[in-house]
């Protein structure tokens, strides 16, 4: 999924790739499109770009003596899981260009598109960022900050931190891979309480003694959460291409790939969530890397089983524990006794005619079940 890094190198793109040409004409919407209707029409106009935490605002500037008379239109994008900017001839339009901007005569005809194979992506008329939205971790840092520190008494500081580091009202910006690879930095247990990770550094304060260059050199060895929040995205723009892609074999993310750390990387751990948002991280030592659900926090005693990650080793217990019991007859089993039964193991109900068989046949086979791992309950986060 884009975040900020994403957005920032997009409007990149487009004032790099765009600066030069002039465009005219309607802008064209896909007939699939549930967005609005983009309803300008020029003569001659140039596109420019900017970015904002996971927002991209695009500005029509229609250019002296267009035709029809027109005043700049602004529109912010937001673009969901696969959204992106690409400059095409127009002959060659993708498959899921949904917004098309075209160049004006003379001159070869091109199309900036605004492409989204998912169509979860988003434009708004008007130019105005979305409400509620914290400051950019990339571009407003002093205000990120500030507004992190100053509302920790938020709900959504009681979370764990690998959640609260997604709410897009205090990290603009942020999303899965970044998350991953700051709390890695950091060996950060994701599921820390968001609030004791981070009332620590409202105390935090340089040493009046260091001078400046000491000071800046003392944050980057040591920086604290809140400035990888600002650090690491920066690093992503600096490597160039686009960032963050799943596409095998481009040669515009294999940079992109070499500098992750942690996110999907072998060896890591994931969780995902009810939402099939994956979390990554390092998993403590001595302990296997596995994938499984679970819930943020600890499960409650009377949930927990022996080993939540290895249901087979609660049954493996269970069946030497029968093999180490003198053999009973069946009029000396204790009815109803089976491996459902088990108190650290769930009961799974059973289904349909094999209860049927089961009872006419008088014999049960028993059955294998899966240990009662707990899901992990993520709160929705405003905008994501």
């Amino acid at each position: 999924m884009p975040e900020g890094p994403e957005l920032h190198l997009a409007s990149q793109f487009v004032n790099e790739a765009c600066g030069a040409l002039v465009f005219g004409g309607c802008v064209e919407k896909s007939s699939v499109s549930r967005n609005p209707e983009v309803p300008f029409e020029s003569s001659a106009y140039r596109i420019s770009a900017s970015a904002r935490g996971k927002e991209l605002r695009l500005i029509l500037s229609p250019l002296p003596g267009a035709q029809p008379p027109q005043e700049p239109l602004a529109l912010v994008f937001r673009f969901g899981m696969s959204g992106s900017f690409q400059l095409v001839p127009c002959e060659e339009l993708p498959r899921h260009a949904h917004l098309r901007f075209y160049t004006a005569p003379p001159g070869p005809r091109l199309a900036l598109c605004f492409v989204d194979v998912r169509r979860f992506g988003h434009w708004d008329l008007g130019g105005k960022w979305q409400p509620g939205r914290g400051p950019c971790v990339l571009q407003e840092y002093e205000q990120f900050r500030e507004n992190v520190l100053r509302n920790l008494a938020d709900k959504a500081f009681d979370r764990p931190i690998c959640e609260a580091l997604l709410d897009q009202r205090f990290f603009n910006g942020i999303g899965n891979y970044l998350r991953a690879e700051i709390l890695y930095r950091l060996k950060i247990p994701p599921f820390e309480k968001a609030r004791s990770v981070l009332e620590a550094l409202q105390q935090r304060r340089p040493s009046p003694k260091l001078t400046l260059s000491q000071k800046v050199k003392a944050k980057l060895q040591n920086p604290d959460l809140l400035e990888l929040c600002h650090s690491v995205p920066k690093e992503v723009v600096q490597l160039g291409g686009k960032g963050y892609g799943s596409e095998s074999g481009e040669e515009d993310f294999a940079a992109f790939r070499a500098w992750l750390r942690c996110y999907g990387m072998p060896g890591m751990s994931s969780l995902q969530d009810r939402h099939g948002r994956t979390i990554w991280f390092q998993c403590p030592a001595g302990r296997k890397s596995h994938k499984k659900k679970s819930k943020a926090t600890q499960p409650s005693p009377e949930d927990r089983v022996e080993d939540p990650s290895h249901p087979s080793k609660a049954l493996s217990r269970t069946r030497r524990a029968k093999r180490d019991l003198p053999e009973r007859t069946a009029t000396q089993r204790p009815e109803g006794t089976s491996l459902q039964q088990d108190p650290e193991v769930p009961t799974v109900p059973k289904k349909g005619r094999r209860k049927g068989r089961q009872a006419a046949s008088g014999h049960h086979r028993p059955r294998k079940v899966k240990a009662d791992t707990p899901s992990l309950e993520l709160e929705g986060t405003s905008a994501s």
